[in-house]
């Protein structure tokens, strides 16, 4: 018998149906010479402190760090989960071989291979890789099985990333806990700190803390209005970067040209491309599902993950915005699917996937095929499923997906921009045009779609698409006339608060404020979290009231923003460290960096922490003047009575 397992109930039966497994027992399907079986999720995690030492059982900082000399596993103490658990446990020692079926991911490939050690699985087993769930991406599936080695550097990622997380934040949450929380015994305030949580956190308070103290500057702006149109002067900036910083300023300099021409000294024309918006990756989904419905990451999680289960979109938890060169040969028939889009699919239907090549042909664009961009899995696409008694909230999402894809297809927006240089005395100016050619794939989100209006439809574009198409008139190279000066008051305005969408780009760039895609792409190798975490994160901070929602903003509480400034140890709310982190677990799923070396680090890491927290003296009395407490400074303890006084000061140690 040769037993398969996938990561839930409902992927399980899929499979089973497949294979011809039509028998219902308690806990699986059989039929056919398979079985079909399945975990709830995680079945199995790493034991508790106690249940490495009984010493670890208390919270005391003389225990710290916990180091467990060899990391180990155990059911999931649930009833349900023990019943399950047996059941497989019972069949893998029936079985000659067992197909792992679980989520195609670092996350997934965890989960099952825990499971095998602990039932004590000795028979060969082979890995099911598949991006849909359709019938014929399982039968395909089933006819390119690999064997489980190919995956042993996947495996060990994850395992790193569970390893680190209990590390970290077993050993920090107890040590700033003991040391820092308020509170005795049961009352005692926990001070939970996560690998990914914290640095997260820290990401808001700062950004909260730089709209809290930021104080609002004046300066001004030199246009004028020439034939209808507002040219901006072009002035040398200053070091505050803005080059008017006084009225008087900017009326001397209105009153220098006033009385002058202005004079057109060049008119250029250039026409150019805007090619589709880039295919979804989880992040760009849940970003602008965030931004067009107010949906949160985990909502977005949940939807797109339903829509894969029913078999009508591909694998979600992706990090790429490309796909493969074996997708290609299968978009006609997965366009022809999608009937739901006639008018804008029709267009389309009569070309053929034979190369990108001549008249008749598909677009094959770089922009959208890059082996060398796509690892695991590629973007996120409809499979060509007809998507039938999809909720509202599920059609919306669907709609998104299905729209990228079509546009991809479609040829490039033809724009013509121009720029127009002006003189005035000593001042130059400038004003920039831009007129759509030719729509492309503007085309497809034009057109009547089931959202029903054009102001949603214009919310599937991407957050990079310009807004407003402003065309010139007719100026000519020489000509001169009459203009009117203007100065144009502004202030400065702080940060904007995190949103959900905000956040997670945030998250993806380990803190960076990045706008370029490509850009974006070099830097989510090093991201903090992964995009199938980010959500749990998030929802994570929410639920301990570290942060709240106020409308779509994000905000720290006072307890988030307390627990940010305990927090000694750069490593632990750093974006840009945590990031690092990241890029060395990725390192070791393409087989580029050891487990061993990097559980060493972790070793270490988890020592310096505990180590900064138990050398720190604050809260302690003042050896000097013995009434007050030692206080923290920027780069050395003082007394909180040096106002009075007291001339206590150490460097920290």
């Amino acid at each position: 018998m040769i037993l398969c397992i996938a990561e839930k109930p409902s992927v399980g039966r899929d499979i089973a149906r497949v294979l011809g497994a039509t028998t219902s027992r308690d806990g699986y399907m059989e039929g056919n010479g398979y079985c079909v079986s399945w975990t709830f999720g995680h079945l199995c995690a790493l034991l508790d402190p106690n249940e490495y030492n009984e010493q670890w059982k208390g919270w005391n900082m003389s225990s710290l760090p916990m180091v467990p000399e060899r990391f180990g596993i155990k059911v999931t103490n649930d009833k349900g989960v023990i019943k399950q658990f047996n059941t497989i446990k019972h069949l893998i020692s029936q079985a000659s071989e067992v197909i792992n079926c679980g989520d195609a991911g670092q996350e997934g490939e965890l989960i099952q291979r825990w499971v095998y050690q602990k039932a004590g699985c000795r028979v060969p087993v082979k890995r099911l890789w598949i991006s849909s769930l359709t019938e014929d991406a399982i039968r395909e599936g089933f006819q390119k099985l690999k064997d489980q080695s190919e995956y042993q550097h996947l495996y060990e990622a994850g395992l790193m990333r569970a390893i680190g997380d209990w590390l970290l934040g077993m050993n920090a949450t107890r040590a700033y806990t003991l040391r820092f929380a308020k509170g005795v015994g049961k009352d005692r305030q926990v001070l939970s700190i996560g690998r990914v949580q914290t640095p997260t956190l820290a990401l808001i308070v700062k950004r909260q803390h730089e709209i809290e103290h930021f104080v609002p500057r004046t300066y001004w702006e030199l246009k004028t209005l020439y034939r209808d149109t507002l040219f901006s002067a072009q002035l040398p900036a200053e070091e505050d970067d803005y080059a008017i910083t006084s009225l008087e300023q900017g009326q001397k300099l209105v009153d220098s040209i006033k009385d002058l021409p202005l004079e057109i000294t060049s008119v250029e024309k250039k026409k150019g491309m805007e090619y589709a918006p880039r295919l979804f990756d989880l992040t760009s989904l849940q970003v602008e599902c965030n931004k067009r419905y107010g949906l949160t990451a985990d909502d977005t999680l949940k939807i797109i993950q339903s829509l894969y289960e029913k078999h009508v979109t591909t694998y979600p938890r992706v990090d790429t915005t490309f796909l493969s060169d074996d997708i290609y040969p299968k978009v006609p028939a997965t366009l022809r699917g999608i009937q739901d889009y006639f008018p804008q699919v029709a267009p389309l239907l009569p070309l053929k996937a034979d190369g990108g090549k001549g008249a008749g042909s598909l677009p094959k664009s770089k922009k959208v095929f890059d082996n060398s961009k796509v690892t695991d899995h590629h973007a996120i696409i409809p499979t060509g499923q007809r998507p039938d008694n999809l909720s509202d909230l599920e059609r919306k999402v669907y709609d998104m997906v299905a729209l990228r894809f079509i546009a991809a297809f479609y040829p490039p927006c033809q724009v013509a921009t121009t720029t127009v240089l002006a003189c005035a005395g000593d001042i130059s100016f400038k004003v920039t045009g831009r007129e759509i050619l030719a729509q492309g794939w503007r085309e497809v989100f034009a057109k009547e779609t089931t959202l029903n209006n054009s102001e949603q439809s214009e919310g599937l574009l991407n957050d990079s698409e310009p807004s407003e198409q402003k065309t010139l008139p007719s100026f000519r190279k020489g000509e001169s006339g009459p203009h009117e000066p203007q100065l144009i008051e502004k202030t400065t305005t702080p940060p904007k608060y995190y949103t959900e969408a905000t956040l997670l780009r945030a998250m993806e760039t380990a803190g960076k404020t990045v706008d370029d895609e490509e850009l974006r792409d070099a830097m989510k190798e090093n991201g903090i979290g992964r995009p199938s975490t980010r959500a749990a994160i998030i929802e994570k901070l929410f639920q301990r009231k570290y942060i709240i929602r106020e409308k779509k903003n994000i905000k720290a509480t006072e307890v988030g923003i307390n627990l940010i400034h305990t927090i000694i140890s750069p490593l632990l709310k750093s974006a840009e460290l945590t990031g690092r982190w990241e890029q060395k677990l990725r390192a070791i799923e393409r087989g580029d960096y050891t487990a061993k070396l990097f559980l060493d680090e972790l070793k270490q890491m988890t020592s310096e922490v505990v180590h900064e927290v138990k050398a720190d003296k604050s809260g302690m009395r003042c050896p000097v003047c013995g009434r007050g407490t030692i206080i923290r400074g920027k780069t050395r303890y003082g007394c909180s009575r040096w106002r009075e006084g007291c001339t206590y000061a150490e460097a920290f140690g």
